[in-house]
């Protein structure tokens, strides 16, 4: 058995709680053996394991609170489990997948990289490779998840902005100088400096990059702008 891993979370397989930021891996498998291996095995690392026999469970299983991946099986009864990975990867319900198959070979391990895998594991495979593998997916959904947050977050403080100061926002954005600014909008400079100030302060901006990454992010910014557009 490989060493543990520090997830820093108990092995008892209970269900998410609230604030319980244990790591889950959802595991589609129709053998039960293999179910019953793998929710051994990530237990033992202190993850959380839920385990499904086909994608139909899955699908009806509520989503993770916490970082989670899914250990899905290529050949599974009635479905392709490579087409059900891409099903996923366009849905609203995106997962960190590691592929894994007892008849795998080069086309099919291309395809499933090729549609998002973070990895592809022959069976059998070493226990470290799979606990390698899930850790990174978990990492990755980790990171996904703060991207998110992060734009909740940027998104929340962004509706605090006026009607203006989100105008103003837009156009210093995309490079208007406070001069064409004022031109655009038909205010006075002083005004638009008064507005430009608010919106850094609100929106919790320490410079102008930060300010235009925030707008990229929100998809506020003016792309029909640009810096030197004479203002009339």
């Amino acid at each position: 058995m490989a060493s543990t891993i520090p997830y820093g979370a108990s092995n008892d397989g209970s269900g998410d709680t609230p604030g319980d930021d244990t790591p889950t891996v959802f595991v589609v498998d129709d053998d039960p053996e293999v179910r019953g291996a793998l929710s051994s095995l990530f237990r033992s690392v202190g993850l959380r394991a839920v385990v499904f026999a086909s994608p139909g469970e899955f699908l009806a299983h509520g989503r993770s609170p916490s970082p989670c991946c899914l250990v899905l099986d290529v050949r599974l009864q009635g479905i392709d489990g490579i087409d059900f990975q891409t099903q996923l990867a366009s849905s609203d319900r995106p997962i960190p997948v590691v592929l894994m198959t007892g008849h795998g070979d080069i086309p099919m391990t291309v395809r499933g990289m090729k549609a998002g895998a973070v990895d592809f594991l022959p069976k059998p495979f070493r226990e470290e490779d799979m606990l390698a593998a899930v850790g990174e997916a978990i990492r990755t959904d980790r990171g996904r998840r703060q991207q998110e947050d992060e734009s909740d977050r940027l998104r929340a403080t962004y509706e605090t902005l006026t009607a203006r100061e989100r105008e103003v926002m837009g156009l210093v954005a995309a490079g208007l100088m406070n001069k064409q600014v004022a031109g655009k909008l038909n205010i006075s400079e002083i005004t638009v400096k008064i507005h430009r100030g608010n919106v850094m302060k609100k929106m919790g901006a320490q410079s102008l990059a930060d300010l235009v990454r925030m707008a990229e992010t929100l998809q506020v910014r003016v792309a029909s702008v640009g810096r030197y557009q004479t203002c009339v």
